[in-house]
């Protein structure tokens, strides 16, 4: 099954990028007044994206650190509902509403292409949008009118097949959706954030950023498979949930220049955080 196509069809029908993105911290756009550091770097690199895209998505298949299964599940709510999975924030940020449709249609296509690939999938017809497609997205599409699908990410971490994954899913970039992966790529660990995260994050973060943006095909991926041996690899990442979404997007895009879409070296005050885009921009 192809998407059936829609009158703005021709308009978006260049190979769109695909991104792994920092998607911050719990409710963040709402509350950068009461979280330390500065969040426009982030802010801004998300709000960028529409015009790097150049198109408006027919949907955008988000690859969540959230959601974790045993075999890759898609997300088949056609207006899924909130899951506030944070806890410790200011009351109203449990009635925060981010009403963006979903797209069964999508839903399907993305386990049609996997199943094809010999993965196992299964569907979640009552998933609703965690914090890390909606907190990213309200900044990316504040007016919640692009259809979101919401693809777990497999609990095993297994590289290769999240790369596989994204191999499988390349055809959907023709025909309109963005693929976006949500995660904090280059550091993730809760108990360190502070001065104690400010030089692992940034030895890690420079790895990554030169094995992503400075290489591509199979050598990048090679890279990726040894993510572990990496400086402070695990030091950023006891584990690695938060990591393995990139490497949806980079599957997807394997034979495509990656870049640097955002960058600091202070996030949450002290840690080294990136983001990239991989696939031309418009």
């Amino acid at each position: 099954m192809q998407l059936t196509t829609d009158p703005d069809h021709a308009a978006r029908s260049a190979r769109l990028p695909t991104y792994a993105i920092s998607h911050g911290g719990g409710p963040w756009p709402w509350i950068t007044d009461l979280l330390p550091g500065d969040w426009r770097p982030l802010t801004e690199s998300l709000r960028a994206i529409p015009d790097e895209v150049g198109v408006r998505p027919r949907a955008v298949l988000v690859i969540s650190a959230h959601w974790e299964t045993d075999e890759f599940t898609v997300q088949t709510h056609p207006h899924p509902p909130m899951l506030y999975d944070y806890g410790g924030f200011p009351d109203f940020t449990y009635e925060i509403q981010y009403p963006a449709p979903g797209a069964p249609d999508v839903a399907a296509r993305v386990a049609e292409l996997l199943e094809g690939a010999g993965f196992a999938t299964a569907a979640d017809p009552n998933r609703g949008f965690d914090h890390g497609v909606f907190a990213p997205l309200y900044v990316t599409y504040p007016d919640a009118d692009v259809p979101i699908v919401q693809l777990s990410v497999r609990r095993d971490f297994d590289v290769d097949a999240h790369l596989a994954a994204g191999r499988a899913l390349a055809p959907v970039r023709d025909e309109g959706v963005l693929i976006i992966a949500s995660g904090v790529p280059t550091f993730h660990d809760l108990r360190a954030f502070g001065p104690a995260s400010q030089a692992p994050s940034r030895e890690f973060d420079h790895w990554l950023t030169a094995s992503v943006v400075g290489h591509a095909g199979a050598d990048r991926s090679d890279r990726l498979r040894s993510w572990e041996d990496a400086p402070s690899a695990r030091q950023c990442h006891p584990r690695e949930e938060h990591f393995v979404p990139l490497l949806v997007a980079v599957g997807a895009a394997e034979d495509e220049p990656g870049v640097l879409q955002y960058h600091e070296d202070s996030w949450m005050g002290s840690t080294a955080s990136s983001g990239y885009r991989f696939g031309a921009a418009a």
